[in-house]
């Protein structure tokens, strides 16, 4: 099978390139490198059966070609981070609703399989968990700029799925709830990472709010196993399904977690939501996906234990550090 995956140098897009590429597809990835990272599929490039292009998505001519010569495209090229959603909101909707359609769009002349993914965001300030795929969408009002990322994936996945009743496109809608592991980067406010990387590095571990609202972590290869499920089955067209954990765990408890897994001596400090984002910031309290639906179609529950995915990234982490130190010290030794 030929793969084509927008935001394809990002932390999800490379684990799932790197699992398509191990059982024997051809991939193709699309990323103008404004999240994503060339580091991410450095170890990739050397297969014959992985071709890249470091354009954008709304490179129409390029895009045409490209989905035209795959079987499936994997739809996760999107603005990511509350960090960079509250300071960009002009970018995080332009980027998710031109992105979804352009690929929508180009998927339709051929009746392309697309799977998008979307985000547990758009359950909004619902209260009633866990989430279930056909549970109401309730977000904050218009004023508050936190809202315009999930308002956007709730347009992506009504516009996906108006392509699919309207005009047949065989498309697949996966919520995804928190996706960890390696290669995420802090840099747009995920919660793990910087938890792991202040703790290695003994620096104060920051909490915004309270600590107390919870949420729900799935290691990326969990999430990639879902994604690849979903793509195998003929009766995931036309559905919208969260992909997640169900282990649930506090900010506050999470912080406490990784100080200990990582020996680390980080005091632990408490950040207000106006000072870490901006005036009014609103969070949800609880964010605990169903995934009965996700097991009724393809037989696999995300599985992997916090304490395991934790120290997963932890090693990440420290891996990269002692190659760096590696090459500061061939460097200075070669000078």
């Amino acid at each position: 099978m030929r793969y084509l995956i927008t935001g394809g140098a990002g932390f999800i897009g490379s684990h799932l390139a790197e699992r398509l590429l191990d059982r024997g597809d051809r991939v193709v990835l699309l990323d103008n490198l404004s999240t994503g990272s060339m580091e991410n599929i450095r170890h990739l490039k050397s297969s014959s059966r992985m071709q890249y292009h470091l354009e954008s998505i709304e490179n129409r001519q390029l895009l045409a070609e490209l989905v035209d010569d795959a079987d499936v495209i994997v739809h996760l090229a999107a603005a990511v981070g509350v960090k960079l959603i509250v300071e960009s909101p002009v970018k995080t909707i332009e980027t998710n609703v031109n992105g979804t359609q352009l690929i929508l769009e180009a998927a339709c002349k051929k009746k392309k399989l697309v799977l998008t993914a979307s985000t547990s965001e758009v359950y909004g300030k619902n209260t009633n968990v866990p989430f279930h795929e056909d549970a109401d969408l309730v977000l904050g009002p218009t004023t508050k700029g936190r809202w315009s990322y999930a308002a956007s994936k709730a347009l992506d996945e009504f516009l996906a799925l108006s392509y699919w009743k309207e005009k047949k496109l065989p498309v697949i809608i996966a919520r995804l709830f928190n996706t960890v592991g390696p290669r995420q980067t802090g840099r747009y406010g995920m919660v793990l990472p910087n938890f792991v990387k202040s703790a290695l590095d003994n620096a104060a571990i920051s909490i915004y709010g309270s600590g107390k609202q919870s949420r729900c972590f799935c290691d990326v290869r969990d999430t990639v196993e879902a994604l690849i499920r979903l793509m195998d089955l003929d009766r995931s067209v036309g559905e919208v399904v969260n992909v997640g954990n169900t282990e649930e765990v506090t900010i506050e408890e999470l912080a406490w977690r990784v100080r200990e897994r990582t020996g680390s001596s980080s005091s632990i400090e408490y950040v207000p939501y106006d000072q870490a984002y901006e005036p009014g910031f609103e969070d949800m309290m609880r964010r605990v996906p169903s995934v009965e639906k996700l097991y009724a179609l393809t037989g696999f529950r995300p599985h992997t234990r916090l304490n395991e995915i934790i120290d997963r990234v932890a090693a990440f982490f420290q891996q990269k550090a002692e190659s760096l130190e590696a090459h500061r010290v061939a460097t200075t030794s070669a000078d």
